[in-house]
């Protein structure tokens, strides 16, 4: 099947085939990413030791801020390119291939040069102690360094999405966690290179799997292909990507502000511990929510594709189905953790202390975990069909809405136990945000007629 037919099959192909179609490959490659994360954390909290670990819980923001920025190009990018496509302006989406790869080459590279001058001020504003800093500053300057392929992997990820190419994304995913998992027992465990060599194997498994992307990319059958004369930015195409990856960039700063001030929350209340076993509950939350974030990215190119042809039955039978899925797995991971919490935590660590905090973390982090796929769903149906406002509110609500004030105002009341406690209500809240949001929506296309 050629490049143009899989894209005018977003329109045709009935709906719950083509998420699957789309979905499968996506969660299949986010699982694997996820699994990868774990074995990280789990090979850096084995072998190099409890402290380690806290320090990567510290390095956390700076990942949530470079990927606000990598987002706000792929997903901004991604979507508009389904939108033309869906239009059948294959000319623009040609021009936003080019943008893209301008944008990530240029934020990629700012992004790098000023972290790596301010790197000691800013990890200590994010919560590193004396102890954990060494550690999270040799971890994030190799990271760092490799910023401008991290930001064009991701990007080109989204593109080969976009362009119907679902199960190269696939591969590409798939081909990095392997190497990385390679390259982490030869760095961490052979080598024994520490925290570094975590963050080395990171970075080169990402630069082989670019390179692949971009060869794909080349390939001038491609509808969407590499080309002299697509990279000059215009200020038209960034701004629409812009105004689409807007709602993802301030999600993930969002994140990052959140995750900076509950590190230096559970420092004040726990200590560098309590930073540990934040880092613990995250990679679980995250081990889960990846496979919700790949049903999410199967989603994406076919409502963003309908929504361009205005077949809006298809669009709300892609996002309905979506919930369902991702409601489903969210509910898997709720039962586990509620089950399983010490069991969990001693994946990652062998220190009893950490267990035992791990695992109440665990429970209370998770406790309404299976709300937070419909949110997620939501919030991104928004983004997809260019609704930047709302997709911007509900990216915020559950986070600086929500989740900053109660994690202040909580632990005055419970202690340590009120850090975590926040993080379960803001989820509850911010559900309870969007459902009404989207019944106003669907009820303003049937008032329009449509």
């Amino acid at each position: 099947m050629d490049n143009k037919q899989a894209a005018l099959e977003l329109g045709t192909k009935p709906v719950g085939r083509l998420l699957m179609q789309y979905a499968l490959p996506a969660i299949v490659a986010m699982s694997a990413a996820s699994l990868y994360n774990i074995l990280d954390r789990a090979f850096i909290g084995q072998i190099v030791g409890p402290e380690a670990i806290a320090g990567l819980g510290i390095t956390f923001p700076f990942m949530n801020l470079s990927a606000a920025f990598g987002a706000a190009v792929g997903v901004g990018a991604s979507t508009c390119i389904s939108v033309k496509l869906g239009q059948r302006d294959y000319k623009r989406a040609q021009r936003l291939l080019g943008n893209t790869v301008t944008l990530n080459l240029i934020i990629g590279f700012l992004f790098m040069v000023v972290c790596l001058i301010f790197l000691d001020p800013i990890l200590r504003f994010f919560g590193a102690s004396d102890v954990t800093l060494p550690y999270a500053r040799e971890f994030m300057i190799i990271i760092l360094l490799g910023n401008m392929v991290t930001h064009m992997y991701f990007g080109m990820n989204a593109v080969l999405r976009a362009a119907g190419k679902p199960r190269h994304a696939m591969y590409a995913t798939l081909f990095t966690v392997a190497m990385n998992v390679v390259l982490l027992i030869t760095f961490v465990w052979w080598f024994r290179w520490g925290i570094k060599g975590a963050a080395l194997a990171t970075v080169t498994s990402q630069t082989m799997a670019m390179c692949w992307q971009l060869w794909i990319f080349s390939d001038k059958k491609e509808l969407l292909h590499l080309e002299r004369g697509i990279y000059r930015l215009r200020m038209a195409l960034v701004r629409n990507i812009i105004s689409i990856g807007i709602s993802p960039f301030l999600m993930n700063v969002t994140s990052c502000v959140i995750v900076i001030f509950m590190n230096n929350q559970f420092v004040r209340y726990g200590g560098d511990m309590a930073v540990g076993a934040y880092s613990i509950a995250n990679s679980v939350v995250m081990m889960f929510f990846m496979f919700v974030m790949g049903v999410i990215q199967g989603m994406q190119p076919i409502v963003g594709y309908n929504f361009g042809a205005e077949n809006y039955n298809r669009m709300f039978r892609c996002l309905w189905l979506t919930i369902a899925t991702a409601t489903t797995i969210l509910l898997i991971g709720w039962g586990l953790s509620m089950l399983f919490p010490s069991q969990i935590a001693r994946i990652f660590t062998t220190d009893q202390t950490l267990i035992n905090l791990a695992a109440r973390g665990i429970q209370i982090d998770m406790m309404v975990f299976f709300v937070v796929g419909s949110q997620a769903v939501i919030t991104n149906f928004f983004q997809c069909i260019g609704k930047v406002k709302v997709a911007i509110f509900l990216s915020l609500s559950r986070q600086l809405i929500l989740l900053l004030p109660m994690a202040y105002v909580f632990p005055l009341f419970w202690d340590l136990d009120g850090v975590w406690y926040s993080m379960p209500a803001s989820d509850f809240g911010s559900f309870s945000m969007t459902i009404p949001l989207l019944i106003w929506y669907m009820n303003k296309l049937k008032r329009n007629g449509k």
